[in-house]
């Protein structure tokens, strides 16, 4: 329960990084400058409170196993304080990475590896469109309906995702 603290403060601070900057600070200073100032040190207390569990704890414990690979990998843990523009977790590539993850399990069921490619190129071009803003539907009606009507050797560049400007998802 104490560790879920750390954590909420660590994103509270995350939180408050997300609002407008001073005018005369970029985003990126402004969160540097909130991570020095108020994720060091609540990272710090964090790291003293898992220096006082690890002997309190069954090493081969499921705790004990969290608090080891906290200590053992706190240089990666806490690298996002040094840099504004860093995330502080990688949710949304795991998200992103996950539609992947699941269809590479349905490839192993692939009659053919000619098969489980084209599934590939489409969840990597699906993925591009969403990197881009680019709503994937949109996109997949606009090239397949596009493409038939170019000739074998024309250059299709300005179809790609990132080059189609037409299906931008709308900001929100």
């Amino acid at each position: 329960m104490q560790a879920l603290k750390f954590f909420e403060a660590l994103y509270e601070v995350e939180r408050v990084a997300r609002q407008t900057p001073p005018d005369d600070e970029t985003r990126a200073a402004y969160t540097l400058r909130l991570r020095q100032q108020h994720s060091l040190p609540v990272l710090a207390a964090f790291r003293t409170w898992l220096d006082d569990q690890a002997p309190k704890v069954l090493p081969e414990s499921l705790t004990g196993k969290a608090i080891a690979y906290a200590r053992n990998q706190w240089d990666y843990l806490t690298r996002y304080t040094s840099d504004g523009l860093a995330p502080i977790d990688n949710n949304v590539l795991e998200r992103d990475i996950r539609p992947f993850c699941t269809g590479r399990k349905s490839w192993l069921f692939s009659d053919t590896v000619a098969g489980a490619k084209a599934s590939a190129v489409i969840y990597s071009l699906v993925l591009t469109c969403r990197a881009c803003g680019v709503d994937p539907y949109a996109w997949l009606r606009h090239a397949l309906t596009e493409l038939p009507q170019r000739a074998p050797d024309a250059d299709i560049e300005d179809l790609l995702p990132f080059n189609c400007t037409a299906q931008k998802k709308p900001a929100s």
